[in-house]
Order: structure tokens, then C-alpha cells, then sequence
């Protein structure tokens, strides 16, 4: 099944987040399926970019969106 979530990036004490679309048993930093976005939660206020279309397109074929994606997306 595949999942919508958040995988890290940045460097210690300094995360930065992109929201992907991967396999749901890899790992949380494991490779992707495709990038959709990106979240950063040290700005403010906090960056949140995602492209919703292709958000959509994904719920649409059955991934699932993890409640991290959710609430930062609001949708």
C-alpha cells in the first residue's frame, strides 16, 4: 500500500521535511515514489508547500495520508 508522509531532511537540530509519496513498509527515510511538497517548521511562520493536485491524484488511487500530511495540509 503505498502512503503519504513526511520523510526528514536537513541536519541535526535543524529539520526540514518533504512530503512524499512512498511504499508504506520502507523506512520513514527509505526512498520514495515521488515528492510532492516540502514543510518547514523552523520558519515563521512555518513553510508548508504542497502540490494539491497531485495530493489529490493519490487519495484517488487509494494512498493513504498519514495525520502528520493532514494536518499540515488541512485537507
Amino acid at each position: 500500500m503505498t502512503t503519504v508522509r513526511l520523510t526528514r531532511m536537513g541536519r541535526k537540530k535543524k529539520p526540514f521535511y518533504r512530503v512524499v509519496v512512498t511504499d508504506s513498509r520502507k523506512r520513514r527515510d527509505s526512498g520514495w515514489i515521488e515528492s510532492i511538497g516540502y514543510y518547514n517548521p523552523l520558519t515563521d511562520p512555518e513553510t508548508v508547500s504542497v502540490d494539491m493536485e497531485r495530493l489529490a491524484y493519490w487519495k484517488s488511487v487509494g494512498a493513504k495520508v498519514s495525520d502528520r500530511v493532514t494536518k499540515i495540509t488541512g485537507k
